[in-house]
This record gives C-alpha cells, structure tokens and sequence, in this order.
C-alpha cells in the first residue's frame, strides 16, 4: 500500500504531518507492517521530533540556518551553486545532513512513536513549495 502526500511549506521551518500519516495508516494499512516515508525532493528533510515544546522546532531551525548560512554570508563564498538564489545550496547541505527518508512500526494499525513524537518536514529553503512524501506500508 502506498501514498503520496503533498505538503505546502511556507518557508523554512518544520511542518508536522504526522495525524495525515496517522489517520492514512489506521484506514488503508494491515494492521501491522513498517511504514515508510521518502521525501522527493533534495533541499527538504524528514525528522522525528518532539512535538509539545514548538520552541524546538525554532531551535532546530535557527540551529541549521547558523550551521549552514545562506549563500550571501562571507563564511560561504565557496560554493559554486548560487544561481537558484542564496538559499539553495544552503539547503541541499542541510538535506545531505539530515534524513529524506524514516521508517516507523505500525502496531495494531496506530504508529508506534513516543508519547511525545511527531513526523515533520522540514523546509530549508526560503519561498513556498508544494513538497511530495512518498508513504509506503508493507
């Protein structure tokens, strides 16, 4: 069983998806299997991350963006890739550091995450996009 999500960014930042996840796997899965989620896309990343406190999804993303600043910093006249905007090379670093793909147990048709988990997305780059996750349940 399979399913693409499509998930609309805003700019960078975490999105969670988890109960669109959650509701799809309860009605359409085997009541056990292993999910996974493979994002099609190279300047975005899937996490698993607390999801009570947004105050880490602000640290995360401020961590990540003093990590890897954008193109127009000093610190990153190196690179070669600018000519999608200052923000695009930054974020295919970020997407090479950080996951594109997660695998969760499904127990009973419900996701087997902790008390205080949630599936995100995470957007490196700066404009909105229409992002694609791929949900595979075998």
């Amino acid at each position: 069983m399979h399913r693409t999500l499509t998930i609309p960014t805003s700019g960078p930042g975490l999105y969670d998806f988890t109960s669109e996840v959650a509701v799809w796997a309860k009605t359409y899965a085997e009541p056990e299997g292993l999910l996974t989620l493979f994002i099609r896309h190279t300047s975005a990343s899937l996490l698993i991350q607390e999801n009570a406190d947004p105050g880490v999804q602000t640290d995360l993303r401020e961590y990540f963006h003093r990590l890897v600043p954008p193109a127009s910093d000093l610190a990153m006249t190196y690179l070669t890739h600018t000519y999608e905007g200052p923000d695009d090379m930054p974020a295919h670093i970020k997407a090479a550091l950080l996951p594109t793909s997660l695998q969760i147990p499904v127990i009973f048709g419900r996701l087997a995450l902790g008390i205080w988990q949630g599936i995100y997305l995470f957007e490196h780059r700066d404009k909105p996009h229409q992002r694609e996750v791929v949900a595979m349940l075998r």
